[in-house]
């Protein structure tokens, strides 16, 4: 989803031979021919490099650390798992460009008041596969505590929650086999001045680009044009929660990822891959992705996402196989596993069902059918159930999906 409503290799065999090592006597200089030898290649080097050719490689030292999952090995549960739920549970609707009606107190209410155990019960009833919840949006009220974020925002109380909702569910979940991932925002929250001035969220650009009023903050100096400052700050509130979490979070959602070649493309750190560092940093097979906004094609947006966020509203992907105007669905995206995420309600967490049963199902069986995930948000409620209407139409979806 649109945080605002303003916001619009791995290597390849070419297919020659490979050199072995008893191609090397073509490579000799004249003077070995001579039967001078032109250099001299330790034994164990050239064995090493032997192998290397072969398509090898020597045998781990016990002190070398394993080498990170690639995007496959990571999201294979993801692709096996089909689908899943997401909730809004936010201090203002979705896509809000006022600032919330919630203060501290309220706001540590509504959390402590979620029923973990009754969520748990109704995913594990439908068969859900994995389950995403919001840690926070627009408003700046997050649903888990984070030090790191109250220390650089400066506010008290803070806006983070004392209950850390995240690890509830996650604790719940787990022995159902249902993994929990959670969806974050790219920018600081954009109704909240202060946190955008004390993160040093204020870029010189337009900020418009990103979805923020132009008179939502006052500019800062020394604030260059990548947001390095804001950035890493950002990355530290991340790794705080992952770190936290563990493995007990499997994946993350990022949204409002606009303007990435400003902010995120380039080599050198802050960008995409230090970004999903700091996701991975308490658990290194965590699944990312990046949003770029509504795409249909549905695009692969960063070089280190394991997923495609996918997000669609009004016009969903099918397949044409028509040359070069083809437009694939399902299977992977440049090595991204396919996914789309998309509401079942009149909006992103609210409304009544916009789709009858039958289609929900037909299209998640076209996805699933052709390799792809489709995660489906519904609007909590406030005890954090999902509601009956939404809830009958998820047992249509388990009865023609999971055998």
């Amino acid at each position: 989803m649109r945080i605002f409503q303003s916001q619009p290799v791995s290597s390849v065999r070419d297919g020659g031979r490979i050199r072995r090592a008893a191609d090397f006597s073509r490579l000799s200089s004249p003077a070995a021919r001579q039967g001078r030898p032109a250099y001299r290649i330790p034994i164990l080097r050239l064995v090493a490099l032997s192998m290397f050719l072969q398509g090898q490689c020597p045998a781990r030292s016990a002190e070398t650390p394993d080498p990170a999952p690639s995007s496959q090995a990571r999201t294979a549960w993801f692709r096996d798992a089909k689908w899943g739920v997401f909730f809004h549970y936010l201090a203002s609707p979705a896509s809000a460009t006022e600032a919330a009606d919630m203060d501290t107190e309220r706001w540590n209410r509504r959390i402590d008041a979620f029923d973990v155990a009754g969520l748990a019960r109704q995913l594990e009833e439908i068969r859900a596969g994995y389950f995403f919840i919001t840690l926070g949006q627009n408003s700046g009220f997050y649903l888990s505590p984070n030090g790191t974020y109250d220390r650089l925002v400066g506010r008290a109380p803070g806006r983070c929650s004392r209950r850390d909702l995240v690890a509830d569910i996650a604790a719940a979940l787990k022995p159902h086999g249902i993994r929990t991932m959670v969806y974050f925002t790219s920018m600081a929250p954009a109704q909240d001045r202060q946190a955008i001035e004390r993160l040093r969220c204020t870029p010189p650009w337009d900020p418009r680009r990103v979805g923020f009023k132009p008179d939502s903050f006052t500019p800062q100096p020394g604030v260059d044009e990548r947001l390095t400052e804001f950035q890493r700050n950002w990355e530290a509130v991340i790794r705080e929660w992952s770190l936290r979490w563990g493995k007990d979070v499997h994946g993350w959602w990022i949204d409002g990822a606009y303007n990435a070649d400003v902010m995120y493309r380039h080599k050198d750190p802050p960008n995409f891959q230090s970004f999903a560092d700091a996701m991975r940093a308490g658990n290194p097979d965590a699944i990312v992705c990046f949003n770029p906004g509504v795409k249909v094609p549905v695009i692969k947006h960063a070089p280190c996402e394991d997923y495609t966020a996918g997000e669609i509203a009004d016009a969903f992907p099918v397949g044409v196989d028509a040359g070069k105007w083809a437009k694939p669905v399902g299977g992977t995206v440049a090595g991204a596993q396919y996914h789309v995420l998309t509401f079942l309600g009149d909006y992103w967490g609210r409304g009544k069902p916009r789709f009858p049963a039958e289609m929900l199902l037909a299209y998640t069986k076209y996805l699933n059918d052709r390799g792809g995930v489709i995660t489906w948000d519904v609007p909590p409620a406030e005890n954090g159930h999902i509601p009956d209407n939404f809830f009958q139409l998820l047992l249509t979806l388990k009865e023609g999906t999971r055998e």
